[in-house]
């Protein structure tokens, strides 16, 4: 009975300390692109976890952008088309609260470039296009990293367009 106790109480406060980790990062823009960038499900849970603990400002973009890219690394069509939807919401949410956010319209840009036709969301990329090499000089180093490595593997977005 008190080997089972003790296994108990190890297995309790070491998921704690794992989750007590998670809670203690503080989003990362660094962390974020490289998990955008990444086909690794464990990294873009990774951030999402982080995101959902965190006080960033305008989080609900980024957390809707992770999850359409997770969206097209999860296997089932269902769960695929309610990941999209899901993370589509929450970045034309954010969208609409600030018009302005050059990094949520590359956000949409590379999600947009990339989505499948059925998802019918391609509306915007000539305006996020112009958006972000309107406001490119703006940003953050980090996030202009992001662009130019993004710019490497698009069709779209030229490096010599910024």
């Amino acid at each position: 009975m008190k080997i089972k106790m003790m296994l108990a109480l190890l297995l309790l406060f070491g998921g704690t300390k794992v989750h007590a980790n998670i809670l203690q990062q503080k989003f990362d823009k660094s962390a974020f692109y490289a998990a955008m960038s990444s086909a690794n499900m464990d990294e873009i849970n990774k951030e999402l976890d982080v995101l959902s603990a965190s006080s960033t400002e305008n989080k609900q973009g980024y957390e809707g952008a992770l999850l359409m890219r997770k969206a097209g690394l999860v296997a089932r069509p269902a769960e695929k088309l309610k990941l999209f939807k899901a993370g589509r919401i929450k970045l034309e949410t954010a969208l609409l609260n600030d018009k302005d956010n050059v990094e949520f319209h590359f956000l949409r840009f590379a999600i947009e470039e990339h989505a499948p036709k059925i998802v019918k969301y391609k509306a915007d990329l000539e305006v996020d296009k112009q958006v972000i090499i309107k406001g490119y000089k703006n940003l953050s180093p980090v996030v202009q990293h992001a662009i130019m490595d993004y710019t490497k593997n698009s069709k779209i977005l030229s490096a010599q367009d910024l």
